[in-house]
């Protein structure tokens, strides 16, 4: 596995392991209810499952399993990747931010970074996507 791929997944299980944490406190309240405010965390909840674990997990998936590059670097330039990475976590603890303050500009920043990388990493990974027998 390649190392971009190892940290891909080790960040989405943290990400997992987060969403589960506010998740879990979610269930609790609806059970035996603790305090309202929990209900600030389902934005979190969902940012940490969604894009955190599941978006990050299967970018880390493609840039292993996706067939190689048949001359020049193995998976392709490895910088755009990291920064693909880089701005995907970014924009995931932005996002958490700006919903645990309350503050549209941050989650704005947050989603615009998200895409960003979402961009940088397709146009890394699209020349690997090939048609069957070619």
């Amino acid at each position: 596995m390649p190392y971009l791929s190892a940290w891909l997944t080790r960040t989405a299980l943290v990400y997992l392991a987060a969403g589960f944490t506010f998740g879990g406190l979610l269930l609790l309240h609806k059970g035996l209810p603790i305090s309202g405010a929990l209900w600030r965390l389902l934005p979190l909840h969902i940012e940490s499952v969604l894009i955190g674990w599941t978006l990050q997990l299967a970018l880390g998936i493609a840039y292993w399993v996706l067939p190689r590059h048949a001359h020049g670097a193995p998976r392709g330039a490895e910088r755009p990747a990291w920064a693909a990475y880089a701005l995907l976590n970014l924009g995931v603890l932005l996002v958490l931010a700006g919903a645990w303050f309350g503050a549209a500009t941050l989650t704005l920043t947050g989603r615009a970074c998200e895409l960003a990388a979402v961009v940088i990493f397709g146009a890394l990974v699209w020349p690997r996507v090939k048609t069957w027998g070619r």
